[in-house]
């Protein structure tokens, strides 16, 4: 039976800083409104967390099925293909978080939300959509994460929709502004998704998983990675210039450099393998401008 470390391994705890600011975004677009719903943005992280550990044991799981997790791959052991968790349990794993997301998800739309019955059954079928695509990215048949379409998978689910979500459910009114912060947090994340896919590059090509790094190489998967962290600043200032927004919004900006600093050390990298200590900082810091960027638009 597998231990309560290799589960904790097996989550991958690096990427929930990822989820939960997405989530943290929406929610603070949303304090700034009459009729903030808290409940519904706690819940909705919640969700989110499920969501992303299922995705995480889908992509142990099916990584290990094709053979792509093997002595060549680079970065942390994964559990499956160490032996640490059989495929049966990992299997049974992906079941329980699968109906532990769902449960989560009803009682955020039916219990906390209050939405109207059509826009329920909207965010339902946006629900069963997430956690289809959490295991589709490397589970059945034909996985969208080995034909190059994770990147638009997490731009969509991780940005658009756990933004623009998360402030609808929030406060059920729409601002088409809102799309603004909701695609620079989906090029953030699709920019730790990118690294990854960097850091495996030559494992992935070798072994048939055909990722966008893959389909543009090492050196043109950096110059995109530059693009998806640094287009998001100018998306954040957009929002708040046409916000009408003052001083302390502008707050955001502080972490530019810290943003800057490692884009420069990515660019030196040439040793694939030393790419993923920069997954835990580009997640970890973009919770940080998740948190400035809130504080500035609210106070």
């Amino acid at each position: 039976m597998a231990t309560l470390q290799s589960w904790v391994k097996a989550a991958r705890l690096r990427t929930l800083p990822l989820a939960l600011a997405s989530i943290g975004m929406g929610g603070a677009l949303a304090f700034r409104f009459p009729g903030f719903n808290s409940w519904a943005v706690v819940m909705a992280g919640l969700t989110t967390l499920l969501l992303q550990i299922l995705s995480n044991f889908a992509n142990d799981y099916g990584d290990a099925k094709t053979g792509l997790d093997n002595e060549g791959r680079l970065g942390p052991s994964r559990m499956v293909q160490s032996g640490q968790i059989s495929r049966k349990e990992m299997k049974r794993a992906i079941h329980l978080m699968s109906i532990l997301s769902l449960t989560s998800g009803l009682w955020l739309i039916f219990g906390v939300a209050g939405l109207s019955n059509t826009i329920a059954v909207l965010f339902v079928l946006l629900g069963i959509a997430s956690i289809a695509a959490a295991i589709k990215y490397t589970v059945g048949k034909n996985p969208y994460g080995y034909v190059g379409l994770g990147d638009l998978f997490v731009f969509l689910f991780f940005g658009l929709t756990g933004v623009s979500g998360t402030y609808f459910l929030a406060t059920p009114e729409w601002n088409l502004l809102v799309l603004l912060p909701s695609a620079a947090l989906g090029m953030l994340s699709a920019a730790v998704l990118n690294l990854n896919n960097m850091r495996d590059l030559d494992n992935d090509g070798a072994n048939g998983k055909i990722t966008l790094a893959v389909n543009l190489g090492f050196i043109r998967a950096r110059v995109y990675h530059i693009i998806l962290v640094m287009l998001p600043f100018i998306l954040l200032a957009a929002y708040v210039y046409l916000s009408g927004l003052k001083g302390p919004a502008w707050l955001f900006v502080l972490t530019l450099p810290l943003f800057v600093a490692d884009l420069i050390q990515i660019m030196k990298t040439t040793d694939k393998a030393d790419l993923d200590p920069f997954l835990k900082k580009l997640a970890l810091k973009t919770l940080l401008l998740t948190l400035l960027f809130a504080i500035g638009i609210n106070f």
